[in-house]
């Protein structure tokens, strides 16, 4: 069965997105079977694997509400391993909508139980909000995996995911865990980014991934052209730095690289 990951951060402009569309697809070229769910109203993590919002009929949206399984809402993409479940525009309504159904925050867990056992890594980009749609996340998944901008605030509302994480734990989804602490926006040549990590190490003991993601123009080219990093430009520090996010991901997972760039 596939371990589902949470990709989650309340705070907008971190690299949640960013770290979700390149770590699943350097998963997928590491030889694993990935999906990668988009659930975040924004659907950056679609058009960033070169799916038109507007051209998508289904998309998780429809997973939520229960008008349409996940297995006929999953599109191929064009890089390897690598599946997608898009989001589209409605997307921004479930949040109402899903206030009033039943079994509410166990909807993205139900809608995505027949596809666990097709893949062997799932990932959820969740939205910059910890409203019902990033619960039911939390519900579903295996783990959180946390992306922290190195700046000033970076800890600003980290004590209130926790709180968010132990209700969910202690209420719905025991087995939830910290997979790991990304520190993203890397430039070591600041002092305040030093800073940074060691109150993030303090905040989150043994929790921090050694890599940490540099800032990089080609990283932040890449979603325009609909590609992760690794297909964009593969020699660049973005890439390389999600290459071995991946490897070190694996490798906390008991898993060995299948395959290589």
């Amino acid at each position: 069965m596939g371990k589902t990951v949470a990709i989650v951060n309340q705070k907008g402009g971190v690299g949640k997105t960013t770290t979700a569309v390149n770590l699943a697809a350097a998963v997928g070229m590491k030889g694993y079977k990935t999906l990668l769910v988009d659930i975040d109203p924004q659907g950056n993590a679609t058009s960033g694997l070169g799916f038109n919002k507007r051209d998508t009929e289904r998309s998780t949206y429809d997973m939520i509400i229960g008008t349409a399984p996940a297995e006929e809402i999953v599109k191929e993409t064009k890089f390897r391993r690598l599946d997608l479940l898009p989001a589209n525009m409605a997307l921004a309504g479930a949040e109402i909508e899903v206030a009033d159904l039943e079994f509410r925050e166990a909807r993205i867990k139900n809608a995505l139980a027949p596809l666990r056992e097709k893949y062997d890594f799932i990932f959820l980009d969740c939205p910059p909000s910890l409203g019902l749609i990033t619960i039911n996340a939390l519900c579903a998944v295996d783990s959180v995996l946390v992306p922290i901008q190195c700046e000033f605030y970076a800890l600003e509302g980290l004590s209130q995911l926790m709180n968010t994480v132990r209700q969910v734990k202690r209420k719905y989804n025991p087995l939830i865990d910290i997979e790991g602490v990304l520190l993203t926006m890397f430039d070591g040549r600041l002092n305040l980014t030093q800073q940074v990590v060691s109150e993030v190490k303090r905040f989150f003991p043994q929790k921090v991934f050694s890599v940490v993601i540099p800032r990089n123009v080609r990283l932040s080219e890449a979603p325009s052209f609909g590609q992760p990093v690794a297909y964009y430009d593969r020699t660049s520090k973005g890439s390389r730095a999600y290459d071995e996010l991946a490897e070190e991901f694996l490798k906390k997972n008991g898993k060995t690289p299948l395959s290589h760039f």
